[in-house]
């Protein structure tokens, strides 16, 4: 039987990676409370109200609604309006749908991209269970090694 002592690396990367990423957890755990509360089929204003009542409760730093703005060719030509951005960094999207996909990814994503933010989460309380996702971008940066051709 393999144990994780068998294993030293993977608790160390387990390790970093929830070093790294305390503020993700936090939010996904402020969420899961609220779930856990009022479970899924209310409006997502009702849980855009309590979400922003746990991140009080929880000491976690939020702007609600907060307006992005949207660059394009190093002009300002649109606003975005965040449901959260949580510690300064981290857009959190919310959803109240029966399942969450492809476009409510790509929506994230582009948001991610047109303001320069590396972080942010998807979450959906329509479901029976909290649904969430966490999207990253631009890793590339810390990968140029990998774009140098191999010979």
């Amino acid at each position: 039987m393999n144990s994780q002592s068998d294993y030293p690396q993977i608790a160390q990367m387990d390790a970093d990676f929830e070093k790294r990423d305390a503020q993700t957890y936090a939010i996904i755990g402020a969420a899961m409370a609220v779930h856990r509360e009022l479970g899924h089929g209310f409006l997502e204003a009702v849980y855009q109200a309590a979400l922003a009542r746990e991140f009080m409760l929880q000491g976690i730093p939020f702007e609600r609604e907060k307006r992005l703005p949207v660059s394009y060719c190093g002009e300002v030509i649109a606003e975005y309006q965040a449901d959260f951005v949580c510690y300064g960094e981290v857009i959190v999207e919310l959803k109240a749908i029966q399942k969450i996909g492809g476009v409510e990814e790509s929506q994230v994503i582009n948001y991610l991209k047109a303001t320069g933010l590396q972080r942010g989460l998807l979450l959906n309380f329509g479901a029976p269970g909290l649904q969430h996702k966490r999207l990253v971008f631009n890793l590339r940066k810390s990968a140029q090694s990998a774009d140098k051709p191999f010979f």
